[in-house]
Formats: structure tokens, sequence, C-alpha cells
């Protein structure tokens, strides 16, 4: 008899605890539906401790009422940011149940809300952003990609916020965890813009652009490339080893990409610029010789490979031959001008300490002529070159007071006041 009303007792507790639980549940629905979550949350709060041991039909009930909940509050500006996580996390749990359960009674809406928290979340990571409130920002976009890991743009976005926010810590974990997924980020993007807000709409695909375009709620469609991100990833990742003083891990984490991505030329170009960093420039210099291989009219290449030939000795004719052709693939390519015009006056230093230091001899007097012919003949080298950079950089001080001080050792007074005239 003793063991019956055990069983009797513990069926009658259990059987109170399912009541306060439904009644708890039912004040929560009925203080939202009056505009009160506050209330709500207390009414909630007080059923969790009594929701592990409850039927997957009430779990999923009280994981939605708390979703609202939190969700309503962060509406009213409570504790927006946390509230917003808190709905998010509710949401998940009930749709986790109901996946277990095989029922599916609030699923539907739970993703519809979860969407709309997703939406604030990133409203208010753009207002963060705007604010300069550069780490909240990336922990709201992170947030975000959990929420929904297909959406792994939000992570690199996170990443990259991180970076500015100057948490470099924080930036590295994010960042390894693209590396780890291997993230790429290329793309097609089927753009058209709203004829309700004037705004451009991304389009899952082609055919749902022109759909758009055709019955006529978007106009001006376009197909936009996005190219991988990989390589600023990895040089992000390399430059952040670098602050750290871990050239070891920089270099690994380069050179793990490229094997993953043999073909991806943007990591090549990373493991350049980390070699370039670390003024290793031969091994610099071999990296962009095998990236002009297969980007053989990438006129910036040429520049880069100019401006490092340059740093060896005897390497002013190569340097030269790589600035040429940048030009020739780019004419307005402004940089390669000036640079070109800087190693045909290199050696104007020591051709004026030459003349200073001759006597007034006539063998003296000889010998500065020459070197006075040498140095004209240098500035006519030069003089193209200067007069291509000033007329693209034509604010630029520096070059246009080279190109009068050439105008003047020339004599060429007509060119030299009509560039005066222009200061």
């Amino acid at each position: 008899m003793k063991i019956k009303n055990l069983v009797i007792a513990s069926s009658l507790i259990f059987s109170v605890s399912t009541f306060a639980q439904k009644d708890e549940l039912k004040a929560a629905e009925k203080a939202l539906k009056a505009g009160n979550p506050a209330e709500a949350k207390t009414a909630l709060t007080q059923a969790e401790s009594l929701i592990a041991n409850a039927d997957d039909s009430q779990k999923a009930q009280f994981y939605f009422l708390k979703g609202n909940t939190y969700f309503d509050l962060s509406k009213k500006k409570i504790e927006a940011d946390k509230n917003l996580g808190e709905a998010a996390k509710a949401y998940n749990d009930l749709m986790e149940v109901e996946k277990k359960s095989g029922k599916s009674k609030y699923t539907a809406q739970a993703q519809a809300s979860l969407q709309e928290v997703i939406g604030e979340l990133r409203n208010s990571a753009v207002a963060d952003n705007n604010e300069k409130k550069y780490k909240e920002s990336a922990l709201k976009l992170y947030q975000i990609y959990t929420l929904d890991k297909k959406d792994t743009i939000m992570l690199y976005y996170a990443a990259g916020t991180a970076s500015n926010a100057q948490d470099f810590d924080l930036a590295l974990d994010y960042y390894n965890k693209l590396k780890e997924m291997n993230y790429s980020g290329k793309a097609t993007n089927y753009v058209a813009k709203s004829k309700l807000n004037d705004q451009e709409q991304v389009f899952p695909s082609m055919a749902a652009m022109n759909n758009a375009v055709k019955i006529g709620t978007h106009s001006d469609p376009k197909v936009e490339k996005v190219e991988s991100k990989r390589g600023e990833i990895y040089t992000n990742i390399a430059r952040i080893y670098i602050m750290k003083n871990d050239i070891p891990s920089a270099k690994k984490s380069i050179s793990d990409a490229r094997s993953l991505n043999p073909d991806d030329t943007s990591l090549l170009l990373a493991e350049a610029d980390l070699y370039l960093k670390t003024e290793d420039y031969a091994t610099y210099k071999k990296l962009i010789s095998e990236a002009l291989v297969k980007r053989p009219n990438d006129a910036e290449l040429f520049f880069n490979l100019g401006v490092i030939s340059s740093k060896f000795k005897g390497g002013d004719a190569e340097a030269e031959k790589n600035y040429l052709k940048a030009i020739e693939i780019d004419p307005n390519y402004k940089n390669a001008y000036v640079n070109l015009a800087i190693l045909k006056l290199s050696n104007e230093k020591d051709i004026v300490e030459s003349m200073n230091k001759l006597g007034t001899s006539a063998a003296d007097n000889k010998k500065y002529d020459a070197l006075k012919a040498k140095r004209e003949a240098m500035y006519k080298s030069a003089l193209p070159y200067l007069e291509k950079a000033e007329q693209l950089f034509a604010n630029d001080k520096d070059i246009r007071s080279t190109l009068l001080n050439v105008y003047n050792a020339l004599d060429m007074t007509e060119k030299y006041k009509a560039l005066k005239a222009k200061n």
C-alpha cells in the first residue's frame, strides 16, 4: 500500500506541474495579446524550470511564446540587441524540438519571425558600423551568420568589421573560420532596380530577375560578377600574423591556401604581398613573374615588377622595360610615368656633384661641358614621362616643380612660362 501511495503521490505532483506549465503558458499568451511582453516574460520565467519535463507540444509552445516575447521586448527598445539574440535562440530551439518530434505547428511562423529578427540584427549592425562601433557591429554580423550558416557572407563581413575595430584576435578567429570552410565568395549577382523605392535588388537567378522586369516591378537589369575573396582573406590572415610577429604562421596560412586552390591567382598575389611586406624581394619578384604568366595583360603587375627590379643592382634596365610594358597595356598608368622619370633622373645627383668638384682649368672646363651634356641628355630622356605625368597628375606640386626645373635647365623658356602660369 505504501508503494502505491508513493506512485499516486508522484502522479499528482506530475499533474500539478503540468497544470502549472499550462497556466503559465496561457498567462504568457494572454499578456502578449494584450501587448505586455514584460508580463509575458515573467510568466515564461516561472514556467522555464518545469519545461524540461514537458511534452514536445508544450516545449514547442513555450519556445514559440518565448521567441515572440523577446522579439516584442526588442521592438519596444528594451535591451533591444540582447533580446533580439534571445528571440533568435528561442525560435531555433522551437524548430529543433518540432524537427525531432516530426510535428511542425509553429515552425513556419517561427521561420518567418526569425527572418525578421535577422533583418533587425542586420539593420542594427549597419547602424553600429555607421557610428564606428565596429566591434558591436562585428558581433551582430557573426550572430546573423550563426543563425543561418548558409549566409557565409555575413561571416566575411564580420571578419572585416572586426579588423576595423582593431580587435585582431576576433578578426583572426572569423578569418580562420572562413579559411576552414575554403570560402571564396565568388558569385554571379542578378540585379535590377525596384520601381517601388528606386533601390537595387539582388535576385536568386537570371530568370527571377527577368521575370520581375517583364511584369514591370523592376528595371535596369544587370549581371554582376563577384570575384573570389580568398586572396583578400588569406592576405588579412597573414597581415594579422605579421602584426603578431608570427611570420611562420603567416607563410603557412598562404601556403596552405595555395595548395588547396592552386589556380587561384588572388592567392598567388596574396603570397607575393606577404613576401613584399617581409622585404624578401627575390621571392616577391619570382611570384609576380609567375602571376604574369596567368595575367599577361595586367599593367599593375608589370608596374610592381618594375618597382622591385629597380631594387636589385643593375636592375634599372629591367625596371624600365616593365614600366614601359605597363604603359603599353594602360597608356594612362600614371605611376609608371612618374617612376620612369625618376629612373631617368636617378644619376642627377652624382653628375651635379661631379660638376661642382671641378676647377676652372681647361681640362676641367672640358669635363664640365661633357657632364653638362650628359645631364641635358638625361633631362631630355625624362622629359616626355614628366610631361605625361604632369598631365595625368594635374594637381601634383612635386611633379610640376620637377618639370619646371627641367624646362629651366634645358632653356625651354616658353614651356616654362606656360607651366608656371598654371600655378
